[in-house]
């Protein structure tokens, strides 16, 4: 059974923060955890903290949407929405609360 994180959504002010509370939530080794979608993407893979698949209870998700509001370069997708692709195309079992 894969291990379950909680992430702090209602702390999730910008980009950054994301970043932040995705890697303290997670535990990560040095706080990081990425600090950007391809960097997200790597760490997923493994050497950065928790190898996918795991869960991820994502608190206060709709906060964190209200934040993450900036649209892709070239595209009309959102960055929450990005985030969410990246995490589940990559092992993890996203849920929203």
């Amino acid at each position: 059974m894969p291990t379950t994180y909680h992430l702090r959504g209602a702390e999730i002010t910008d980009e950054p923060s994301f970043y932040a509370a995705l890697a303290d939530a997670l535990d990560a080794p040095d706080g990081y955890y990425g600090r950007n979608l391809d960097a997200l993407t790597d760490c997923l893979r493994g050497g950065f903290g928790p190898e996918a698949p795991f869960t991820l209870v994502w608190h206060d998700a709709e906060r964190a949407r209200t934040a993450l509001t900036r649209r892709l370069p070239g595209s009309e997708q959102r960055y929450f929405d990005a985030v969410l692709e990246v995490l589940r195309s990559g092992g993890v079992t996203v849920t929203l609360r």
